[in-house]
């Protein structure tokens, strides 16, 4: 992977990354007042874009890290739905995360007409990025058929990912160290915004076995906008469900952020379960 496209990436977000928001097909509403939940495990696989700007030039390198570098990165990381429910109300909280790590070395020897001797530079960087994307809302039920379940969702998400650059660099001249140069850099960056949005499932075919389940949300606040869209395909077993699905996410930031824009997009695939 690329260090400059994962440091800058990462360092203001990473991977991610991330919400979540995957609508984890609930079951059709009932009138009953007994408490239902569900839980969603899955796994997001998305490529990082995004754009930069820098005060001296207004302008930076584009984010462009793809699905693959991300996995080649990825050290550990943990994607889940939870939701509860009593009548028409209910609780829903969705979470990302991901620890991702990368190292690079490299060499370089100078040599010119004011140097005796040719100088050799060394150098050894290790980037270390945790990030974390949450949503929690509350929603509220306003379709309950056997082909269709929506719900409004209402809450807040956040954004936050710490970075951490170790680095080190060692010149030498004829193999006679001439001092050296190491440290640590540390980033963190955390961001809240409300949301609102809805999200649902559509059944379909004889025995409604086959679903669409879909989300969209929208928000703002310390960004100066946000907004995520999943939708795919998913199967009803007796113990749960299996559900395939797009998401995409995205970040405007306000003016001053060296990140002005970041986007996740990718497929996830998982698992859901209801009691």
């Amino acid at each position: 992977m690329k260090h400059t496209n994962l440091g800058r990436a990462a360092s203001r977000l990473a991977i991610l990354t991330l919400a979540g928001a995957l609508p984890f097909a609930a079951q059709a509403q009932s009138s009953s007042a007994d408490w239902k939940f569900g839980a969603y495990v899955y796994g997001w696989f998305p490529a990082i874009g995004g754009t930069t700007s820098f005060p001296t030039t207004g302008s930076g390198p584009n984010i462009d890290v793809s699905s693959q570098d991300v996995l080649d990165a990825l050290k550990f990381a943990f994607m889940g739905s939870f939701e509860a429910k009593k009548g028409q109300w209910g609780f829903w909280s969705d979470l990302v995360y991901a620890d991702l790590g990368g190292s690079k070395s490299g060499f370089r020897q100078f040599q010119s007409d004011r140097l005796p001797v040719p100088v050799d530079l060394s150098a050894d960087l290790k980037l270390d990025i945790k990030a974390w994307l949450w949503t929690v809302a509350g929603s509220y039920n306003l379709v309950a058929k056997p082909d269709n379940n929506l719900d409004v969702v209402a809450g807040a998400r956040l954004l936050d990912m710490t970075s951490k650059l170790d680095y080190a660099f060692s010149p030498s001249a004829s193999g006679h160290p001439l001092g050296g140069r190491s440290g640590t850099a540390e980033v963190t960056k955390s961001n809240w915004d409300a949301i609102v949005g809805v999200k649902g499932r559509a059944n379909f075919g004889d025995e409604r076995k086959w679903f669409i389940p879909y989300y969209l949300d929208v928000g703002a606040g310390q960004s100066k906008l946000t907004w995520q869209v999943n939708a795919g395909l998913g199967y009803q077993f007796d113990w749960g469900s299996v559900i395939a699905s797009w998401r995409y996410t995205d970040y405007s930031f306000k003016s001053g952020s060296n990140v002005e824009s970041l986007n996740f997009n990718g497929p996830t695939i998982g698992v859901a379960f209801y009691w």
